[in-house]
């Protein structure tokens, strides 16, 4: 059976006491409170889903920049958990504070400029004053997922970054919520192919690809789509996450439904895509 480690699952506690609710910018997202799940729902839903190891997401739409729940839940259980905090990067002791949930043994940066809570991005990625928080995941050697969409005005923050920095690992969530609805050969998709000659440039694909596949009036599939991905960045610059319970469904519904998308991809690709990649961005999940 092949190995599966998510790196885009989310908790949520039901200890609001201990872990008081702050959602980034005062908005929660309705997940967080319709459907969410703490640490031992997600360790049971992996089980059932046949999940080995999964890297954390922080919810910063719950809990804003107060990482503990995740920190905690990853201290507890380690080997088989890695976490991603997020910070204020534009704050001016932002390296302080990466650091400090380095320190916390989390493994992972996550800058939520732009999400279900937030329309329009608060901060731009390549804005220079987050030139130190860059800096120091660079020096601790920890990836930076970044939540924006693959558009051309989106991007090209992106490509600024990611020619600024060529050590720093960066990792779009939920592929940037490609365009596909167009079909092959996937024209709209274009700034998204673009980023591939970045090599410190990596893809989380996520539940979100197969919701805009399945949409009423999709001319792609995933049988189309998913190949050409693969042709552009390498089975070795994407990897899985479940966005559970972000997305709607099971976690077996979720995980059964990407391993059929990714049926006509090489075994090798298959295995680098869920779990090969992770292993690499989150070593500690080796």
């Amino acid at each position: 059976m092949t190995e599966i480690i998510d790196i885009h699952p989310h908790i949520v506690s039901k200890d609001i006491a201990r872990y008081p609710l702050a959602p980034l910018l005062g908005k929660r997202s309705d997940w967080s409170h319709e459907r969410s799940v703490d640490f031992d729902q997600l360790v049971a839903a992996m089980d059932e889903a046949g999940v080995a190891k999964a890297a954390i997401v922080h919810s910063s739409t719950t809990y804003g920049f107060d990482n503990s729940y995740v920190a905690d839940t990853v201290a507890a259980h380690p080997g088989r958990f890695a976490g991603v905090f997020s910070s204020d990067v534009l704050a001016d002791d932002a390296a302080d504070q990466i650091a400090h949930w380095v320190g916390r043994g989390l493994s992972g940066l996550r800058i939520f400029s732009k999400g279900s809570t937030i329309a329009r991005q608060w901060l731009s990625l390549d804005d220079p004053r987050l030139a130190p928080a860059y800096l120091k995941a660079i020096e601790l050697g920890i990836p930076v997922c970044i939540n924006i969409h693959a558009n051309d005005e989106e991007l090209a923050q992106v490509h600024a970054v990611a020619r600024r920095y060529p050590e720093l690992r960066l990792l779009l969530d939920h592929l940037g919520r490609v365009k596909v609805k167009d079909g092959p050969p996937y024209e709209a998709a274009r700034p998204l192919f673009g980023m591939a000659q970045y090599p410190n440039f990596y893809l989380k694909l996520t539940p979100r690809l197969l919701q805009d596949l399945g949409a009423e009036g999709c001319k792609g599939s995933a049988d189309s789509f998913l190949p050409r991905l693969v042709s552009e960045f390498g089975s070795d610059r994407i990897a899985f996450g479940s966005n559970y319970p972000s997305s709607e469904g099971t976690m077996p519904e979720l995980v059964g439904a990407m391993v059929a998308a990714l049926r006509n991809l090489s075994q090798r690709d298959r295995e680098t895509i869920l779990a090969g990649t992770a292993k690499r961005l989150y070593p500690s999940l080796a």
